[in-house]
């Protein structure tokens, strides 16, 4: 049961659906002057985590085909052949999505529903069928999923949307590109093997790298801006210790190249993540 389960959770991605659940609850407490209801909190981090799962699982059953050709992915479900890709897969996960966004709308509002649907669409859709395997910028549009899950969690607080809630999902869109690039540095030769033209494939090492540092350095910025919208110092000792860390690796990842600087940048834009979102779910409690 254990390696089943195993299986599962790699299948859905729950990984990235739990970070994008963490998103969507930090979304509906970011705005100081509102006071969502908690049961709505939960139902909507619920259906953003459904369909986030829903989503990650259409990514690898439309991967299958490059996936053996990476050795980070060859052993997936789909690429193994331990899974059979059959047609009730994508109407499953269709089927899965619909639920996830009904959730969304009967326990909240058609905006956080809207918000729960276009975040499983841009990655099912958008990112996997038509960018992944086209562009370099794939993952810059492809990013915008992770600030839907910030928006369908503010739309239960404010339907209209705050302030607070588009700097926070701009932050997460903003992300994206420097953690992942750092991944895809790492991995290069894989992606390379399987054809996709991720930033590190097309372009020279030295200049991804000076990419990925200007990158974090508008996310660093950025990651500041909820100052201004009322954020106390919690959030900002948060987002200064994050950012000042993921500066510093995305300068080593300039200064001294490689896979284990690549690394080291990709754990850092983990742990900023995890600041930033902590912080902007125990502050308001810490306020009261």
């Amino acid at each position: 049961m254990t390696a089943n389960l195993k299986v599962l959770a790699s299948v859905f991605k729950l990984r990235i659906g739990v970070f994008c659940a963490l998103a969507a609850i930090a979304g509906a407490l970011v705005t100081p002057s509102a006071v969502p209801q908690t049961s709505q909190v939960v139902a909507v981090a619920m259906a953003v985590l459904l369909s986030a799962a829903a989503a990650g699982a259409f990514n690898h059953y439309w991967e299958r085909d490059i996936d053996p050709m990476m050795n980070r992915t060859r052993n997936r479900p789909f690429a193994s052949g331990q899974f059979a890709a059959g047609p009730l897969w994508p109407l499953g996960l269709l089927a899965l999505t619909v639920a996830a966004v009904a959730l969304a709308a009967f326990a909240a509002n058609a905006w956080a529903a809207l918000h729960v649907f276009l975040g499983a669409f841009v990655y099912g859709i958008v990112y996997t069928v038509w960018l992944k395997r086209r562009t370099a910028w794939n993952i810059v549009i492809g990013g915008l999923s992770g600030s839907f899950a910030v928006l369908a969690g503010a739309a239960v607080a404010v339907p209209t949307l705050s302030p607070q809630s588009l700097v926070l999902a701009l932050i997460l869109f903003l992300w994206t590109p420097p953690h992942f690039w750092s991944l895809a540095t790492a991995l290069k030769d894989d992606y390379a093997a399987a054809g996709i033209p991720m930033l590190p494939v097309v372009k020279p090492e030295s200049e991804t790298n000076w990419i990925i540092l200007a990158n974090t350095i508008a996310l660093v910025a950025s990651s500041l801006l909820p100052f201004f919208f009322g954020a106390g110092p919690l959030y900002m000792g948060a987002a200064i210790l994050g950012g000042v860390w993921f500066i510093y690796k995305s300068v080593l990842l300039v200064m001294r190249p490689g896979r284990k600087a690549a690394m080291g940048n990709f754990f850092a834009s983990l742990i900023q993540l995890v600041l930033l979102l902590t912080a902007v779910m125990v502050e308001p409690l810490l306020a009261g």
